[in-house]
């Protein structure tokens, strides 16, 4: 794989609004299922990030699924099994990382399972703590 992206580039994908929207819908339509990736759980994120964004931003869940559909028809879905989420949750404890940066800790750890050459980030300070592995591959939009 080469892309993989963080569910903070996948959210302005679908909001024309949002100041990253250009940007990361570049690079999203740079992708396809051979060249682009993203973590499994990000579907949810996504899904309940566009569903609970305020007043006329809000998707309604149909228009929410039609946004995952087009991420499922573009990336390939990386998961993490059993024995891997838990090597992945240790070595973020091992590195103090605290809090609900384990998410952004948990979709690195699928970047690397994917082998993606360049993790699209918006939060880019918490995926380089996530290790020198995955700070040599983040790029922003």
């Amino acid at each position: 794989m080469k892309f993989f992206f963080d569910t903070s580039v996948l959210v302005p994908v679908f909001v024309e609004e949002h100041p990253h929207h250009e940007a990361s819908l570049a690079v999203f339509l740079r992708s396809d299922k051979k060249r682009g990736s993203c973590a499994a759980h990000s579907l949810a994120e996504v899904y309940a990030t566009l569903t609970r964004l305020p007043g006329k931003h809000r998707a309604s869940a149909s228009e929410a699924m039609l946004f995952l559909e087009n991420m499922e028809e573009r990336l390939v879905l990386i998961s993490l099994d059993a024995e891997e989420y838990w090597r992945a949750v240790m070595h973020s404890a091992e590195s103090a990382i605290v809090g609900g940066m384990i998410y952004d800790a948990l979709l690195a750890h699928c970047a690397l399972k994917a082998r993606a050459e360049t993790i699209f980030t918006w939060n880019v300070e918490h995926f380089r703590r996530a290790g020198p592995e995955v700070a040599k591959r983040i790029r922003t939009p």
